[in-house]
């Protein structure tokens, strides 16, 4: 038990000394009188409340550190989810356009597959006709159906065509062929008319 003059009291707890006097009037403190001195007598010692106080404020410190060490944390995450999100949209679309660019290669190369076929084949047909027709889906019966043999021996007048011979060279090339007619294997006579056939027999000497 630690005694206190109603001065020392008041300091103590934070209050006026008439607080003290009304503290002692109503019993909520205990007090005495040694040589018409007024005492106040304190049962829980100071230290035991400063003690609580210090606990209180170093839980409250930690309290705050731990929620800065999250929020700390928290951005971190939120950062590291926005990198991995803007890659997974990069690779997205770098794969669009790998996809993209395969299929515009093989189309090409189709294109180009169909226009030698227009070209060395069936060069008395239109050749945009025949990309067309070969771009068109193919019927599942026509899958299995026999396989027709094409003739690929085509008309000089034709194969010039397709060559693109201005006309004031068309007739000398054409007289050069007729020389060559019955000695040249490249060349077919059917009907008074000359054949050629691109796919085996080259002719690049003949036109030139």
């Amino acid at each position: 038990m630690k005694k206190l003059t109603i001065a020392d009291a008041a300091e103590h707890f934070g209050v006026s000394k008439e607080a003290i006097h009304n503290r002692v009037r109503r019993g909520s403190l205990n007090c005495l009188v040694e040589d018409g001195v007024k005492y106040v007598t304190i049962t829980t010692p100071k230290a035991s409340q400063s003690t609580e106080n210090v606990v209180d404020a170093r839980y409250t410190q930690y309290i705050e550190q731990e929620n800065e060490r999250l929020r700390g944390r928290v951005d971190v995450l939120e950062n590291e989810t926005s990198r991995l999100r803007d890659q997974r949209e990069q690779m997205l679309i770098d794969e669009r356009i790998k996809v993209e660019q395969i299929y515009k290669e093989r189309d090409a190369q189709l294109r180009s597959v169909l226009h030698v076929v227009a070209t060395k084949f069936l060069s008395h047909v239109n050749p945009e006709a025949v990309m067309q027709e070969g771009m068109e889906p193919i019927a599942p019966d026509a899958i299995n159906a026999d396989i027709v043999e094409i003739d690929a021996w085509i008309s000089l007048k034709d194969f010039l065509k397709v060559k693109k011979i201005k006309d004031e060279a068309k007739k000398k090339i054409k007289k050069r062929f007729e020389k060559l007619a019955s000695t040249d294997a490249r060349i077919s006579v059917r009907d008074e008319k000359l054949f050629l056939n691109p796919s085996e027999f080259d002719y690049s000497d003949l036109i030139r």
